[in-house]
């Protein structure tokens, strides 16, 4: 790979337009909405891509956020992925301290606001190249809601939206700039809600059968279940409903789970086993139990020939620059938290285990909040306990995650320290250097049919005989929502 002339047209239109990119992730920051409720989030983005000349089709999957943006003609088909939703109780204002805009709103603590837009302003810079070289290729932008609760991928690939792309780009704000080999677990989200009979508690114990007894037998079930599982498996719940007073033998109670697992097989294999626990505690309390499905994802497969060529982009590029008042800026959110520049680095070397030349350029940073340099894939034996919808599209089509830095070293995910540099330049400069090295990248495939035959021959090896199957039950309808609604 190499920055050819019509390549450096296509960073340089970037460059020079970058003010509108940066205005819209901005703006998507001070307006931040939930899942399955992002109606100005994703308004905006077709808005822009309908006047770049893609046609939008809404209601992809069944959510009236959720559209596809597409431009060209003919074989082959780059997908970029984009999501826009918040997270609740994270508002933030622009500053390294701690401060709400509004009391218990919501805020962009995964950086979604940038995920988004940088995947927009890389779509529509691959247009400008297919206009410029009259080459033949569609590209596709996908506005996906509900990444962080909900699914909203999974929905719209049980509809087919991702099956006859040939490639997916997308990219995650982190605070290291790398292409991911590593994989992410698939999850299930149930709700287990128990019936019994209510009683006085103090005066006729006996007449009960408590539910919330129950939902605890069912929860020390699943904690004794945990030694007999596999090391990837993750099952987490808290109790939605517990009774109404002391004295009053709970006749509902119920209990939320999320179960992680990295293959699809094995996941449905503990969900049943976590079943059977529920069906347990049920006959022991003499009581009933229901389920209640809401979301699942499945677990992420990444494409390391794609991720090279991302980190081949990314060397062409060379490292993101930060300012003095960025690093000062970093550096008062990472010391608003528990560690230490130092703590960060030491983490992230015990994780990664990378190799020693990249331990030593680590090291360089231990002093630092901002890690402005590109690595390449240092994850490529890690499963990540971690779960996203971006799974599912995976799943069907070869996909890598890419990650650029947007947030401080000792930052905690979703937290109001994320919240706070996605609104300002650090976010936006990550932000635009995964823009470059996902245009570089689908420049390439356009333009080398060479790569798409080696990355397809990766994806059939890692999925041969395990077809996609939606993780979610075929007749779970998508969330729907009105503006200014329920």
């Amino acid at each position: 790979m190499h920055i050819d002339k019509p390549a450096q047209t296509v960073l340089n239109w970037l460059d020079q337009n970058q003010s509108q990119f940066t205005a819209m992730a901005d703006q998507i920051w001070r307006t931040p909405e939930l899942a399955w409720k992002e109606f100005q989030a994703s308004r905006l983005q077709a808005d822009y891509l309908e006047n770049q000349g893609f046609s939008i089709t809404w209601d992809v999957g069944g959510s009236n956020t959720a559209f596809v943006a597409e431009w060209g003609k003919n074989k082959p088909v780059l997908g970029f992925i984009g999501e826009y939703d918040a997270l609740p109780g994270l508002s933030q204002k622009k500053q390294p301290t701690k401060q709400a805009i509004e009391d218990d709103g919501p805020g962009h603590g995964c950086g979604h606001n940038l995920l988004g837009t940088g995947a927009v302003a890389s779509a529509v810079a691959v247009q400008k190249w297919l206009q410029s070289n009259g080459a033949l290729g569609t590209v596709r932008y996908y506005g996906c809601p509900a990444e962080e609760k909900g699914g909203g991928k999974v929905f719209m690939a049980r509809a087919g939206a991702f099956d006859d792309l040939d490639a997916a780009l997308n990219f995650h704000p982190g605070s290291m700039s790398m292409p991911s080999k590593g994989g992410a677990v698939g999850v299930n989200a149930i709700y287990y809600r128990f019936f019994g009979r209510s009683a006085h508690a103090g005066g006729a114990p006996h007449r009960g059968r408590s539910a919330l007894d129950a939902v605890e037998l069912m929860n020390v079930g699943v904690n004794y279940l945990r030694e007999h599982v596999k090391d990837d498996v993750r099952m987490h719940y808290i109790i939605t409903e517990g009774g109404k007073a002391p004295n009053i033998v709970p006749e509902e109670a119920e209990v939320y789970y999320y179960i992680r697992a990295a293959k699809p097989d094995y996941l449905a294999e503990v969900v049943e086993r976590v079943h059977k626990v529920a069906q347990g505690a049920a006959m022991m309390t003499e009581t009933t139990f229901k389920t209640r499905f809401e979301d699942g994802y499945s677990a992420v497969l990444s494409n390391h020939y794609l991720a090279d060529m991302q980190y081949q982009a990314m060397q062409l590029l060379g490292p993101i620059t930060f300012t003095q008042d960025e690093i000062d800026f970093a550096q008062e959110i990472n010391d608003a938290f528990p560690g230490t520049n130092s703590d960060y680095i030491d983490a992230a070397i015990e994780y990664l285990k990378p190799p020693p030349e990249f331990v030593a350029v680590l090291d360089e940073y231990r002093d630092q909040p901002l890690v402005g340099r590109n690595f390449p894939s240092l994850d490529e034996r890690i499963i990540g306990t971690g779960s996203t919808d971006v799974g599912d599209v995976s799943q069907i089509v070869p996909v890598s995650m890419l990650s650029t830095t947007c947030f401080s070293t000792g930052c905690p995910g979703h937290s109001w320290g994320e919240v706070a540099t996605s609104g300002m330049s650090i976010g936006h400069k990550g932000m635009m250097h995964a823009a470059k090295v996902m245009a570089l990248t689908a420049i390439e495939l356009y333009a080398d049919p060479k790569h798409l035959v080696q990355i397809h021959q990766e994806f059939e090896s890692q999925t041969r005989g395990k077809p996609y199957v939606s993780p979610i039950p075929a007749d779970l309808e998508t969330p729907r929502y009105e503006p200014d609604g329920d």
